[in-house]
């Protein structure tokens, strides 16, 4: 494993590379309020912060990334366009013993660009594959985007739609739940006195209140008396997320996908748009992956383009990795927002890749 002093020298090298590029460098505290940020993170990122209290400031965290806090800066004074970058530690609790480190350095470079998203997708990945290519890395990419066009083109309830969305960061319980909206089991006796209104109210347990109860079993007769989910639907979706090839073979795959599943078409637009700003990079896009799926699992403010660039070594986490976040740049800006994008690299990672060649 590389030393400090070993991944403090790839950073410097990597921040002069994005100051290069236009970026300007900024800095974010070690200790981040938790209460608000948290739920920014994802289900993940929460489960695995170093959370801590003060009897001032109230419950904080040790930083668990980069980017909420530079967005939280950006959307408060920045001017646009803008560009940052930065080199720090970051702080994730492990669950067992791995490669994985619970304090690593990351650095990183974000863009806030309304004038040409697409290009600035393009931007951020085609540095982040120059300056990584002396380690021959595996490079995927994928648009989290297109996977939530597609399931809010379903004709379901909006209540069904709302829950896969939900959940589309968790594939098993996306999965399960698709199957669950495809064929519902028989309810239980139960929930069949429930939705009759027959059960007696000494029966409803916990804390809700009898209009909390109304609204939700009014929810759930409304659920019981929808249609499954077509098959065909549930057929489309499995095409949609079992697309993995390379960029341009998945183009033509997701575009002859989109003559029977409309609701991605603007998306699939988008994505022939960056592959070709990527192409004018000088980026191989013979030698990009994409895959629908990727990304899921991750930082759950990413929700259109994401990529990773990985080391064929086993149990190593990406090398590097980033992806669009223009929800989040809205939730920090008060209703307020930009398209942006960043990205980031694991110096550390970088330096015992470099030590092993």
């Amino acid at each position: 494993m590389a030393t400090k002093a070993a991944a403090r020298a790839v950073g410097a090298r990597l921040l002069a590379a994005f100051r290069e590029a236009g970026a300007l460098e900024v800095e974010a505290d070690i200790l981040q309020p938790a209460e608000a940020l948290l739920d920014l993170y994802g289900e993940d990122i929460r489960a695995r912060a170093y959370v801590t209290s003060d009897p001032l400031r109230g419950e904080l965290m040790l930083r668990p990334d980069f980017t909420v806090p530079v967005v939280q800066a950006h959307m408060a004074d920045g001017a646009e366009p803008a560009r940052y970058c930065y080199f720090g530690e970051v702080f994730r609790k492990q669950e067992h013993r791995s490669a994985r480190a619970p304090e690593f350095f990351q650095a990183g470079y974000e863009v806030f660009d309304r004038a040409d998203p697409e290009g600035a997708d393009a931007e951020v990945f085609a540095l982040f594959s120059g300056l990584l290519a002396p380690l021959n890395l595996a490079a995927s990419i994928g648009d989290i985007g297109l996977l939530m066009d597609a399931v809010r083109g379903l004709d379901t309830l909006p209540a069904r739609r709302a829950a896969l969305l939900r959940h589309i960061w968790r594939p098993a319980r996306f999965q399960a739940l698709l199957a669950h909206f495809a064929a519902p089991p028989a309810p239980s006796a139960s929930r069949v006195a429930l939705l009759a209104g027959s059960a007696p109210r000494a029966h409803w347990v916990g804390l809700r209140s009898s209009a909390d109860m109304a609204t939700r079993i009014a929810a759930l007769r409304a659920d019981a008396a929808a249609p499954p989910l077509p098959a065909s639907a549930v057929a489309a979706l499995a095409r949609l997320f079992a697309v993995s090839a390379p960029a341009p073979q998945a183009l033509a795959e997701l575009e002859a996908i989109a003559h029977t599943m409309p609701a991605i078409a603007p998306a699939v637009a988008r994505l022939a748009r960056r592959l070709a700003a990527l192409a004018a990079r000088g980026v191989d896009l013979s030698r990009v992956t994409y895959q629908a799926s990727h990304g899921l699992g991750t930082m759950e403010y990413y929700d259109g383009f994401v990529f990773s660039f990985a080391a064929p070594a086993p149990g190593l986490p990406p090398i590097a990795s980033g992806g669009r976040y223009d929800a989040l740049t809205a939730v920090l800006g008060q209703g307020r927002s930009i398209p942006a994008v960043g990205g980031v690299i694991r110096a550390g990672l970088v330096a015992d890749l470099e030590g092993a060649r």
